[in-house]
């Protein structure tokens, strides 16, 4: 026997005052209402680069993530251009490694290389150049070594070298990522006193000591060969520590600040950009990018819905530039739309 319920008479008072699903119940209203809105002109697209000619080397643990030889950058660099992505991040593959990680500074380096290969084709991409030296060096590390230690302000002057040679190729932004203590200021002063006081400088201030790294070291041949990198990267529990280091590289001369990894220090982003008003950028890191494609190879999850609502959490947690592996996929999807 079926019973039926009859619907309670509703009065005027005990309607809900405000029904939140109005603004929902369309996608022309949903869009209408959208406060944080993603596109192609947020992304940095990490290159790395190797020698040789006609290489386009897929990176294992990174599937759709290439080693390409600077003679190859042109064509590559037109259609990152064309899907309305506005930069590129080198990372550099030397041919040989020493102990300063020499190479990093050579006029005719790989980065140097392929900043120039870049800017000849499509001069309007802007080019931002990783200043560090652990995929040159034969230790790994990001500074120079004595005695199993890494020696800080040796290294600064490594690190200006490298950066004046980066400039001096044509690239509009060097990257430091070495979580040296003064390399900002160290860099700006040797920018300004080189001439190139017009060149950018993004900081890596607030970079951890992730375990999401994994994969970024097999494209750029960049584990340490001892130890770790826990005494100089940024321990994963703190956050007031990072506004400390983020607040440092603005008063030595940052023109733009980061975070590293983005998903698991969204807290950071957020209070970064509540803190300070400089652009932030946040990097999508290897791991966070090979997680995803992988399950979404595996058909566990939907890879282009997963990898719009992370990006899109980034830049709602208050980035304004995402450097991520997924950025010419994520602007064609974004096209789509």
């Amino acid at each position: 026997m079926t019973t039926w319920f009859r619907r309670k008479d509703v009065h005027a008072s005990d309607a809900p005052v405000r029904r939140m699903r109005r603004l929902r119940r369309t996608p022309a209203l949903r869009g209408l209402v959208r406060e944080t809105s993603l596109s192609a002109r947020d992304f940095v697209y990490p290159l790395f680069v190797m020698h040789g000619r006609g290489a386009q080397q897929e990176i294992p643990s990174m599937p759709e993530v290439y080693q390409w030889s600077p003679d190859r950058l042109a064509a590559e660099a037109e259609s990152i251009a064309k899907l309305g992505i506005p930069a590129v991040l080198l990372f550099g593959l030397p041919a040989h490694k020493d102990e300063i990680g020499s190479e990093n500074f050579a006029d005719d380096g790989i980065v140097q290389q392929a900043i120039r290969a870049i800017k000849g084709a499509v001069p309007e991409l802007a080019v931002i150049t990783d200043v560090c030296m652990c995929e040159y060096t034969n230790h790994g590390h990001c500074g120079i070594v004595r005695d199993g230690a890494i020696e800080n302000d040796e290294t600064l002057e490594v690190l200006q070298r490298v950066a004046l040679s980066h400039a001096a190729a044509g690239a509009d932004v060097v990257a430091p990522s070495g979580m040296m203590d003064g390399q900002v200021r160290a860099i700006r002063a040797a920018l300004d006193a080189g001439g190139f006081s017009g060149t950018a400088i993004l900081g890596y201030s607030a970079k951890y000591a992730s375990a999401l790294y994994g994969p970024f070291r097999e494209a750029a041949d960049s584990a340490p060969s001892f130890g770790d990198r826990r005494a100089y990267q940024m321990d994963a529990a703190n956050a007031r520590e990072a506004m400390r280091e983020v607040e440092n590289d603005i008063a030595e001369g940052a023109d733009m600040v980061m975070i590293k990894p983005a998903l698991p220090y969204l807290d950071v982003i957020r209070q970064a950009r509540d803190r300070f008003d400089l652009p932030i950028a946040a990097y999508n890191v290897s791991g966070e990018y090979s997680m995803v494609k992988a399950a979404g190879r595996n058909g566990w999850i939907d890879e282009r819905a997963v990898t719009l609502e992370a990006l899109t959490g980034i830049k709602r947690a208050g980035a304004d530039i995402i450097i991520t592996y997924h950025a010419k996929d994520a602007a064609a999807w974004l096209q789509q739309r």
